[in-house]
């Protein structure tokens, strides 16, 4: 594989690489029976809850109980926009954009400046806002507003510009690699020149692949999880890959550990891998050549390295001294980002996803109760882990991961938590991304950003991918958004009802067909991929995408990626900005006033944001009206 250029190669693609699965199988082409009939899509492709009663039959209960209740005054406060395919941002006419923080930039006063040429030494690498930003939260603590953000991977050829290649050619450079990734936690104010980091905040700090975590839930202590270095299983390093994000309740920030797989290889090309590894897509050979210069991810020297990664893990914004804490009782797996809810009763709930083509749809039940002001401890670790089916009737079930259930020890379902799901016959889903649970109406929704391989091939555990339900098209390059009524408007339910919200397409390319999209995608707002997803405090979905840009093709009139916001009630989307060219919306939060809308462009391709010869460089943006007045 030398020949390829990996530093070029998207994770999925990364994945396919290391770890191709099946052939085409013998699976049902269920896409004529699903899709054909019409009174399908017609019942569960729903725009608010007066289509999802019409298609679901559900009567009062859905309207008493969800969008219907929602508010429905001054929706879209702005003129949508056109796609674009250059290299810049756009936002409606009466909003303006600038940049909150860039890759490079300082955190405390002592750094290095970024250099365009040079980039940034080891020496500073980790006191700089991190590359490839992604989820976030903002924090108000007392008057300091504080923002956590995540760095998700990086870009070697333009992170190690000393380098021929970007391929790392000595300690050093891996560790240049590693302080740039994990999760950047800064303080912001707006002055009047506009939104700025506070350096030298003494809430500033960065989290890196070499930052100590405590270990926590049924996993911690366990021999699965314990090296020479950690006999006892309780404390590792670093997090990994971190994706999407959360916030508790209780104001603690959840980052989410995804392509944990691609940072370990081995030394020895002749060694036989483990059974769970071929499930969570560990290879002999690493994205990054870490295990060349650093014994820690080398899988011939540490086995169990892997296993300690691909968690949730917690941080305290408020104290730069705390441990980041890996919750193991969320499971184990690529986590997307972790949205929490609570219960009627208490209990905390955080929805996630699995975010690879094929896998599954998760919540976590916490058994104690959440009370302002009484101690957290023990709520994220203690509970129980629940798996999605779907059935083609609109009707849903979640099912409790447990000894009983799977015939896995507690330890093992935390570690093993795909094969456990496998083993209960949860629903393949088409790559679940973000979750958002919507504050004004008892509901939630995932983004299903896309996935080549349904009804074509099984995922990496030999489950069925047949067309289903939620994921009702074969060859599916466009993406749906689900949404799910929990019933007796509880997230702690195990029974719920769902209907579609979107689903993405071009209705141009595919007029007539199931790739046109639903009804409330038009030339006017078509996109593809929905990845990121986030509620406004009114009840607004603000969708972010991560599809195929070159706008040709199956993908002609789409241009650029692109955010959007949508009417849970009315299924109205409309284009609110669009990012440059090469890059992703990736992470969304507001200013505490909510005057400000923060938001990440990951990977954008040259001249993006510092003009032609430059390095790219990731960044935050801040989004205002004009006239000042609240975004969403």
């Amino acid at each position: 594989m030398d020949h390829i250029n990996k530093d070029d190669l998207s994770w999925d693609e990364w994945d396919e690489m290391v770890r191709p699965t099946s052939e085409t199988t013998d699976f049902d082409k269920v896409v004529e029976s699903g899709l054909s009939r019409r009174g399908f899509l017609g019942g569960l492709v729903a725009f608010g809850s007066g289509a999802a009663v019409m298609g679901l039959g559900t009567g009062a209960s859905l309207l008493n109980s969800t969008s219907a209740r929602a508010q429905d005054a001054g929706r879209f406060a702005f003129s949508p926009v056109g796609i674009a395919t250059d290299s810049t941002v756009h936002v409606p006419e009466g909003y303006t954009w600038d940049i909150l923080v860039k890759w490079g930039d300082k955190l405390v006063s002592d750094a290095h400046d970024f250099s365009h040429e040079a980039g940034v030494p080891i020496s500073s690498s980790d006191k700089v806002f991190g590359e490839n930003t992604d989820g976030m939260e903002l924090f108000a603590i007392g008057d300091k507003q504080i923002i956590a953000v995540n760095s998700e991977y990086v870009n070697p050829k333009i992170n190690l510009p000393h380098t021929e290649d970007g391929t790392p050619q000595t300690a050093e450079d891996v560790r240049m690699l590693q302080n740039f990734q994990g999760v950047t936690v800064m303080e912001v104010e707006e002055d009047e020149n506009g939104w700025r980091v506070v350096v030298d905040s003494p809430f500033n700090r960065r989290i890196t692949h070499n930052t100590e975590m405590a270990i926590s839930g049924p996993a911690a202590g366990h021999d699965l999880l314990k090296t020479e270095a950690d006999p006892t299983g309780t404390r590792s390093l670093g997090t990994f890959n971190n994706c999407g994000a959360g916030k508790t309740p209780w104001g603690t920030y959840l980052t989410c550990e995804e392509n944990f797989n691609g940072y370990f290889g081995s030394t020895d090309p002749e060694i036989e891998l483990p059974e769970d590894f071929k499930r969570y897509g560990i290879a002999a050979e690493s994205r990054y050549s870490y295990e060349k210069f650093d014994d820690r991810f080398d899988i011939s020297k540490n086995i169990n390295e892997p296993r300690r990664a691909g968690y949730i893990v917690e941080i305290d914004p408020s104290d730069p001294a705390s441990t980041p804490v890996k919750r193991s009782a969320l499971g184990r797996f690529k986590h997307e980002n972790a949205a929490c809810a609570l219960a009627p009763n208490g209990q905390v709930i955080v929805y996630m996803g699995d975010d690879e083509r094929g896998e599954f749809l998760y919540k976590f039940v916490s058994n104690g109760t959440y009370t302002p002001g009484v101690p957290t401890d023990g709520l994220l670790d203690d509970g129980v882990l629940h798996v999605a089916k779907f059935a083609d009737d609109g009707t849903g079930e979640w099912m409790a991961l447990t000894p009983e259930t799977t015939e896995m020890s507690l330890e093992e379902i935390s570690v093993f938590t795909r094969m456990a799901a496998s083993k209960v016959g949860a629903t393949t889903m088409d790559r679940p991304e973000w979750v958002a649970v919507n504050p004004v109406a008892v509901e939630a929704y995932c983004a299903l950003t896309n996935n080549k391989n349904r009804g074509v091939k099984p995922n990496a555990g030999g489950d069925d991918t047949a067309v289903n339900g939620p994921n009702p098209r074969e060859e599916n390059n466009f993406g749906q958004i689900v949404r799910w009524y929990p019933e007796n408007d509880d997230h702690a339910d195990t029974k719920f009802k769902w209907d579609l919200y979107v689903m993405a397409g071009n209705p141009d390319v595919h007029a007539g067909t199931p790739y046109a999209g639903s009804d409330n995608v038009n030339a006017g707002n078509m996109f593809n991929s929905p990845d990121g997803m986030m509620f406004d405090s009114s009840g607004l979905l603000w969708i972010q995408t991560d599809g195929n840009y070159k706008n040709e093709g199956d993908f002609a009139g789409m241009g650029n990626n692109q955010m959007l916001v949508g009417d849970p009630v009315t299924g109205q989307i409309e284009r609110f900005m669009t990012v440059p060219y090469g890059s992703e919306v990736t992470g969304i939060t507001w200013s505490a006033d909510r005057r400000t809308l923060f938001v990440g462009v990951q990977h954008p391709a040259a001249p993006f944001p510092d003009g032609e010869g430059k390095l790219a460089r990731s960044s935050v943006i801040a989004v205002k009206r004009a006239d000042n007045a609240l975004i969403g």
